[in-house]
């Protein structure tokens, strides 16, 4: 494996997390307030956690995506990796405004 593809795998699992806590969240507010951002941001949330979870079956049980990635030239992989990491940076960045 290369780092590249290891780090995009470990970003993506890092995604699914932060979204599973904070659709968590939003859907309790929604449940509590019923207000239409609220909502907008649940089914934002959902929409982002099911691209997400796809990525990790493609990235981790696929294997011919598998191969195809991991055969893939570095510039490829790098870009990947930068997109599920850029992603994380921003996840994480709305755990940290959501929870505040």
């Amino acid at each position: 494996m290369t780092l590249w593809f290891e780090a995009a795998r470990l970003a993506v699992v890092g995604n699914v997390a932060l979204l599973l806590g904070l659709t968590a969240v939003w859907a309790r507010n929604y449940r509590a307030y019923g207000a239409s951002h609220t909502l907008g941001l649940l089914v934002f949330g959902s929409l982002l956690l099911a691209e997400n979870l796809l990525a990790v079956y493609l990235l981790f049980f696929h294997g011919t995506f598998h191969g195809w990635v991991y055969s893939a030239a570095p510039v490829a992989q790098r870009g990947m990796m930068a997109l599920n990491v850029l992603e994380l940076l921003a996840l994480a960045f709305l755990v940290k405004i959501t929870w505040e």
